[in-house]
C-alpha cells in the first residue's frame, strides 16, 4: 500500500527537522566545551585558579571568590580576551575585607617663646578640646597652633598616660619638643644651666607614670664667660688653675694637656663656654702656660686678649728676657703680652698702705685699714652693706692721704670678689690684691678671677686661695634613687621575700623584711620603681608567669598597706624568663624564685645628635690654628730636605 504523497512529504520534513536539531545540539555542545576549555586555560595561565567557568550555550558564566577587586577585574579581562565580552556573565564575588588595622597614633608638641604648636593623629575619644585647652593655659589663648587630626578608633593602651605626662612635662619646659606615642614619650629640651638640667631630669623622672617609657634629652647651653679668663699659677705648693675657660672640648683638652706638662696634678676643671675673643685661644693658653713652666714660678693671666705674665721674685733676668721674647714672637697677633719681673723688696719701716676686709662664716664683715678720703669710706661702707647686709658690716677704716690713684678701684673690686665667698679675707696693697676663703660654688675661683682681671686691668697682680666646700644637704632631702635601690638589694641579701608554696601569699617570716624595705621607700619619696616577680622553670610557663605577676602584685599591695606612696610603682611578673641561676639544682631554683626592686630609668634618646650637647662636641674649623699649620709646614720642609 502506498502512502499518500502528503504524508511522505510530512515525514520527510519531520526527519529533516530531527536531523537539524541533532546537528544543532551537537554544534552547541561543541561550542560550549571549546569555549569553556579555552577560557579555563587562559585563567589558569594567569594564576586565577580560584575562578570557575561554566558554558551555557554561547554564554560563559564565571564564578568564584577573588581576594580583592583588582584580582576580579583582571580575571574578567582575561576571559574577555578569549571570547566576546558580551557573552561573559560575571558572577564572581570578592572576599570580605579584614578589619582595618588602627593607625599609629602620635603627636609632636613644640613649645618656645612664640607659643605652642601641636600636630599629629590622636584618637577621637582622647578629648582634643581638653588637650588644646590645657595648652592654652600654658601658652595663652592665641599662642597655640592646633594641627591635630582625629580618628575614630579605640584608644590604645598607654596613650592616656603618655599624653598626660607630656602635658605635665611641657609645663616644666618652656623650650622643648615632646613626641608622644602610645606608652612612650620622648623629650628634647634646653635648660638654663647644668644645675637646672639635673633638676629637670629628676623632676621628669619622678613625675612619669611607672609603665611609661620615656626618653629625656635636655641640653644645657654653654655659659657666657666675660671676660674670657685663664689664670695659671706655679708656686711652692705646685701648679694650679685659678680660672680656666675654653671654647670647645678640643681647646679644653689642649689647655689641660699643657697644664699637666707644666706639673698640674689631679683633675683640673676647665669650663667650656661662649665669649672666646679669638679661635686661637687654646694656642695662646698653651704658649703662656709653657712659658710660665719654663720660668719655674709665677702667674699668667689671660683676660680676653690681654696676657699678664708675672714671674716670681728673684727670677733670673736673662731667663726672664729670653722666655718673654720667645712668647711674644709666638703668640697669635690678637693677643697683647705684659710681662712683669718684680723688683727685690726693700726694707720699709713704716710698712705699705693696706686695706683689709674679713667675712666670718656667720656673714659678719669687718672693714679696716686705709682709704683715700671720706667719700671713698662712705662708698665702701655703702657697697659692703648692699652686698652683705646692713646689720652685718662694721667699718673701722681710716682716711690717709697720698694713696695710689688706683686704690678705690682695687678696694671695690676686692669687696666684690669677697662677696662671692661664704667666708674669707681680703687684703689690698698697692702692688697686690690677696683673697682667700671658702665658697660653696665649684666655679667660684674662676668667676672671681674673671672679676678681678676685668676690674683691675692689665698688668695688675692678685693672689687667690679659694677652697670649695660643698653646701650641706637639706635635712629633708630624699636619698638618691640609686642609693634606695642599692639599700633594698642589701636588705634582700640578708633576708629575701618568701611566699607560701605555690601561692602569692607572703610568708610570715618575710614580714620583717617587708617592714625594712617599706622604711627605705618611705624615706626615698616618689621614685619610679618596678617590682619584678620571678620564678623557677618548674611547671608550665604560662602558670609561672601568672604566679610571678601575682607575687609582684602582692608585694605592691603589702607596701600600700604600710601607707607607702606607690603611684609611681608598677608590678610586673617575668615568670621563668630571667633566671639568675641553674634551674637544674635546688639551690638554683631557690635563687630564681625572687622579688627584685628596679628603678625605671629614662631611655637614651636617639635624637641626641641634634642637640646642643652634640653640637658642642663638633670641632670648629678654626681650632686647627697656626700651631697645626706650623707643624704641617715643618713636615713639608723636612720632606723636601729628605728628597
Amino acid at each position: 500500500m502506498r502512502l499518500p504523497l502528503s504524508i511522505v512529504v510530512a515525514l520527510t520534513f519531520a526527519l529533516a527537522a530531527g536531523l537539524c536539531l541533532v546537528a544543532a545540539s551537537f554544534a552547541v555542545t561543541t561550542v560550549e566545551e571549546n569555549s569553556e576549555i579555552v577560557v579555563r586555560r587562559a585563567l589558569d595561565r594567569n594564576s586565577h585558579d580560584w575562578a570557575e567557568v561554566q558554558a551555557n550555550g554561547l554564554r560563559i558564566i564565571v564564578t568564584g571568590t577573588a581576594k580583592d577587586e583588582a584580582t576580579r577585574f583582571n580575571a574578567l579581562t582575561v576571559v574577555g580576551d578569549e571570547v566576546d565580552p558580551s557573552r561573559v556573565i560575571d558572577e564572581m564575588q570578592i572576599a570580605p575585607s579584614a578589619d582595618l588595622a588602627p593607625p599609629r597614633f602620635s603627636a609632636e608638641i613644640l613649645r618656645n617663646t612664640s607659643g605652642i604648636s601641636i600636630i599629629g593623629l590622636i584618637p577621637t575619644q582622647s578629648d582634643r578640646d581638653e588637650i588644646v585647652a590645657e595648652l592654652n593655659s600654658l601658652a595663652g589663648e592665641d599662642n597655640v597652633t592646633d594641627l591635630l587630626e582625629t580618628a575614630d578608633y579605640d584608644v590604645p593602651g598607654g596613650w592616656i598616660d603618655a599624653m598626660g605626662f607630656s602635658l605635665k612635662a611641657l609645663s616644666m619646659l618652656p623650650r622643648s619638643k615632646v613626641s608622644v606615642a602610645a606608652g612612650q614619650v620622648t623629650i628634647t629640651a634646653i635648660s638654663d644651666s647644668a644645675e637646672a638640667k639635673q633638676q629637670l631630669e629628676d623632676a621628669l623622672n619622678r613625675a612619669a607614670p611607672p609603665g611609661l617609657r620615656i626618653g629625656i634629652d635636655i641640653a644645657a647651653p654653654r655659659p657666657v664667660i666675660t671676660p674670657f679668663t685663664m689664670r695659671f699659677l706655679i708656686d711652692e705648693a705646685g701648679a694650679r688653675f685659678d680660672a680656666c675657660s675654653a671654647q670647645d672640648r678640643i681647646a679644653q683638652s689642649r689647655i689641660l694637656a699643657a697644664a699637666r706638662t707644666a706639673g698640674i696634678e689631679g683633675s683640673p676643671i676647665c669650663t667650656i663656654g661662649m665669649g672666646v675673643p679669638s679661635p686661637k685661644w687654646a694656642r695662646a693658653s698653651e704658649l703662656s702656660i709653657g712659658a710660665l713652666a719654663e720660668l719655674g714660678q709665677g702667674t699668667v693671666t689671660i683676660a680676653d686678649a690681654d696676657i699678664t705674665l708675672v714671674a716670681a721674685q728673684g727670677t733670673d733676668q736673662g731667663r726672664f728676657d729670653r722666655v718673654v721674647g720667645e712668647l711674644e714672637a709666638e703668640l697669635p697677633e690678637v693677643f697683647a703680652l705684659h710681662a712683669v719681673l718684680p723688683a727685690p723688696e726693700l726694707a720699709d719701716t713704716a710698712g705699705p698702705p693696706e686695706f683689709t676686709a674679713t667675712l666670718s662664716p656667720e656673714g659678719l664683715v669687718q672693714l679696716r685699714g686705709r682709704l683715700n678720703d671720706d667719700n671713698l669710706r662712705h662708698m665702701v661702707d655703702s657697697y659692703a652693706k648692699a652686698a652683705f647686709g646692713t646689720d652685718a658690716v662694721y667699718t673701722a677704716a681710716r682716711v690717709v692721704p697720698d694713696l695710689p690713684a688706683t686704690w678705690p678701684v682695687r678696694v671695690l673690686a676686692g669687696l666684690e670678689a669677697l662677696s662671692m665667698l661664704t667666708n674669707g679675707a681680703l687684703t689690698v696693697t698697692p702692688d697686690n690684691v690677696m683673697l682667700s676663703g671658702v665658697s660653696q660654688q665649684e666655679d667660684a675661683s674662676a668667676r672671681i678671677a674673671g672679676v678681678l682681671s676685668d676690674k683691675l686691668g692689665q698688668a695688675q697682680t692678685y693672689d687667690l686661695s679659694v677652697t670649695y666646700r660643698a653646701p650641706p644637704e637639706p635635712e629633708d632631702k630624699a636619698p638618691d634613687p640609686e642609693v634606695c635601690e642599692a639599700e633594698i638589694a642589701l636588705i634582700q641579701e640578708a633576708g629575701k621575700i618568701a611566699f607560701e608554696p605555690g601561692s602569692a601569699t607572703i610568708a610570715a617570716s618575710s614580714l620583717d623584711t617587708m617592714n625594712r624595705i617599706a622604711d627605705i621607700l618611705d624615706a626615698c619619696g616618689q621614685i619610679r620603681l618596678e617590682i619584678q616577680g620571678h620564678t623557677d622553670s618548674q611547671g608550665r610557663e604560662e602558670m609561672n608567669q601568672q604566679l610571678s605577676q601575682a607575687r609582684a602584685q602582692s608585694v605592691l599591695n603589702e607596701l600600700r598597706s604600710r601607707r607607702i606612696l606607690t603611684s609611681s610603682y608598677v608590678a610586673i611578673g617575668y615568670g621563668e624568663s630571667q633566671p639568675i641561676a641553674d634551674n637544674k639544682t635546688e639551690d638554683g631554683r631557690e635563687a630564681n624564685r625572687r622579688i627584685e626592686f628596679r628603678l625605671i630609668r629614662p631611655e637614651t634618646s636617639e635624637e641626641g645628635a641634634s642637640t646642643l650637647d652634640a653640637i658642642a662636641e663638633e670641632a670648629p674649623s678654626e681650632v686647627f690654628d697656626e700651631r697645626d699649620s706650623d707643624q704641617e709646614e715643618d713636615t713639608s720642609q723636612s720632606t723636601e730636605e729628605d728628597q
